[in-house]
């Protein structure tokens, strides 16, 4: 069963930079502290209920993926070590411990980078009307959760309010500049590769999932954020995968698919979740994180 305490984020001797809907980033001087909380969103909507444990599997999952993609790209991770955190941050030691991370300080693309591998979602929506993902042209035929031909790069504006928006690459390439937008893609590619193939050796399939990168001080563009979570994957079961319907899946799809039984409109006010869909939420993202790391050490100071 997941934990039952839910964490509290507020540490209020520390700078506070950033709330963002499951993360908030408190500024340090010379680096960034990111904590990972268990509050939930759905269609950009936070939930009122959070999923306790969720924050302490989110960076989990980003520190094992940190770490079996560094070769490809560095990351921003500096130490999820507590106990090497700076000294302000000592008073809340326990608070942190397993659900943060010490990062170095970019300045963050203006796109989201999403690799497909698989036909779910809204591209599938605008395959069925179009016959492309993000403006690509796709082969006729194709069903919902089929496997693409290759895996493609399909950009997304950064949202501050409401949601996300698909472009295309040259519109990306117009917002980031076409040097950065080219290697953001061949990055964003190369990584998604690298992931769904470990994935698929422990019996996950992953569908697409969203990268964030930002260019360091040096001018070096770099991974930060998460990576490869549940919140920013669509993972589904490799054992049960069948091309033509909805898949058996590890992720906040789960809480989707309650949502949409119901008469919300997803806008705020979010409705209250029962608890059978908060403890079912909560089993998923466990799973998840159970079967990517089956067998993989934990780094330094971590735990879930």
């Amino acid at each position: 069963m997941p934990e039952a305490a839910v964490y509290s984020t507020d540490f209020p001797t520390l700078n506070l930079w950033r709330r963002g809907k499951v993360r908030d980033v408190y500024d340090l001087g010379d680096a960034l502290l990111f904590v990972a909380s268990d509050r939930m969103s759905a269609y950009d909507v936070i939930m009122n209920q959070p999923i306790p444990g969720k924050g302490k599997i989110l960076t989990a999952m980003s520190l094992f993926w940190f770490e079996r993609l560094a070769d490809i790209v560095p990351n921003h991770l500096i130490t999820a070590d507590v106990d090497a955190y700076p000294a302000e941050c000592a008073p809340y030691r326990e608070e942190l411990r397993g659900r943060s991370m010490l990062v170095r300080k970019t300045k963050p693309l203006a796109i989201e980078c999403v690799a497909r591998g698989y036909l779910a979602g809204s591209g599938w929506r605008e395959y069925m009307a179009a016959g492309t993902v993000c403006g690509i042209p796709l082969p006729d035929g194709l069903v919902e959760s089929d496997r693409l031909p290759e895996p493609i790069f399909t950009p997304a504006t950064k949202a501050e309010e409401g949601h996300d928006m698909n472009i295309g690459f040259e519109e990306a390439a117009e917002i980031v500049g076409r040097d950065t937008a080219e290697e953001a893609r061949r990055l964003t590619l190369e990584l998604y590769t690298r992931a769904s193939r470990i994935a698929l050796e422990r019996g996950i399939i992953i569908a697409d999932t969203k990268f964030e990168f930002g260019h360091d001080p040096s001018g070096r563009l770099i991974l930060i954020d998460e990576a490869l979570t549940p919140d920013s994957s669509r993972f589904w079961l490799a054992a049960t995968y069948m091309p033509g319907s909805e898949q058996q899946n590890f992720d906040k799809q789960f809480l989707r698919d309650y949502l949409d039984s119901t008469d919300w409109h997803k806008t705020p006010p979010a409705p209250d979740l029962p608890g059978p869909v908060i403890e079912g939420t909560a089993e998923k993202y466990r799973e998840a994180y159970d079967r990517l790391t089956s067998g993989a050490e934990q780094p330094s100071g971590q735990s879930v």
